[in-house]
């Protein structure tokens, strides 16, 4: 068994028995002499556990001496893994988004490091051990996320003021949030939005107050939301779905290939090494983006209105250096 568990064994078989022989707590814990005074040494000093041997009993026992710091294993159970596993995903959540719900997983993540050092590894060197890089995340500092996400869970509709980006300008909505979505290193809450009576994503950065109301949200299923917010390619909704034929070369295919653009994407190989790549998309945006990045290495097959859409967006920029 790992550190954790003969931690909890020898804490029960203290809680159970009067007085615990050494020659018991090696037979239960299978482990050296040794060990098992390193164990007893690091309840006693860092969890101040009350240990004490009787000489007169001939065994182990806890004291019922009055203690300045209270005596307690951290009342959440894990195994060594799992507890690796949690300490890993908090140094995740911490380096993806600095502060969010900071205050509420703050006392779950110190009994997790708590327990994380019963054991082998150290908190500390867990975090060392991840790095995030977000090269494309506007939302570090998302105030109403807490909010939101009580919605979503409660079911309860919110009032928000929303900036629209691409209209300079700020809204008042009524909306009954669905679900919460972490899409390229940024947060967004499908909804239902009661102005324009439809199926909206609103990015949680772009939310400038909030507040919760005492309406029941309205719920809509998950077909529902993927039907105008999944259908196409990217965050952007809509019904007129349409679908784009990439063409990569042999020296992106390999890379593209491996690639997820959209869970509906349709793709092959070409006799010469090249890989077309077919994807429904809704709105040019998201998809124009990501097909200009790989400049000469991708060509648009179809439809014909994406592919002079790129084309124009190549021969702006090699005006801007023709200048």
């Amino acid at each position: 068994m790992d550190r954790t568990e003969r931690f909890y064994k020898i804490d029960r078989l203290l809680r159970q028995n009067r007085v615990v022989s050494l020659e018991t707590f090696l037979d239960e814990l299978s482990v050296s002499r040794a060990t098992f005074k390193r164990d007893l040494e690091y309840l006693r000093d860092r969890l101040n556990a009350p240990i004490e041997y009787d000489r007169d009993l001939g065994g182990y026992a806890l004291t019922t001496s009055s203690q300045k710091i209270p005596y307690e294993l951290p009342g959440i159970w894990f195994n060594q893994s799992e507890i690796l596993a949690l300490l890993s995903m908090e140094s995740l959540l911490a380096q993806m988004q600095p502060g969010l719900l900071g205050s509420r997983l703050e006392p779950l993540k110190e009994k997790l490091e708590t327990l994380i050092e019963l054991g082998d590894y150290s908190a500390q060197s867990i975090r060392e051990r991840i790095k995030i890089l977000n090269m494309g995340s506007r939302s570090h500092r998302i105030h109403c996320f807490e909010s939101v996400a009580l919605a979503v869970m409660s079911r309860s509709r919110l009032d928000i003021s929303y900036f629209v980006r691409s209209r300079n300008e700020e809204t008042q909505r009524e909306i009954s949030p669905q679900r919460l979505v972490y899409y390229r290193d940024n947060w967004y809450v499908d909804a239902w939005c009661h102005m324009v009576e439809g199926v909206r994503s609103f990015a949680l950065d772009a939310v400038r107050k909030v507040t919760l109301l005492e309406k029941i949200a309205v719920d809509r299923t998950k077909d529902e939301l993927d039907e105008v917010l999944g259908a196409g390619y990217g965050i952007f909704s809509g019904n007129d779905l349409k679908w784009a034929t990439l063409k990569f070369n042999q020296k992106r295919a390999m890379w593209v290939s491996q690639e997820q653009w959209h869970p509906n994407q349709e793709s092959y190989y070409e006799d010469d090494g090249a890989f077309v790549l077919k994807v429904p998309y809704t709105q040019e945006p998201e998809l124009l983006m990501d097909i200009l990045k790989y400049g000469a290495d991708v060509e648009v097959l179809s439809p014909p209105e994406l592919r002079d859409r790129v084309s124009s967006e190549l021969i702006k920029n090699v005006n801007i250096y023709n200048k």
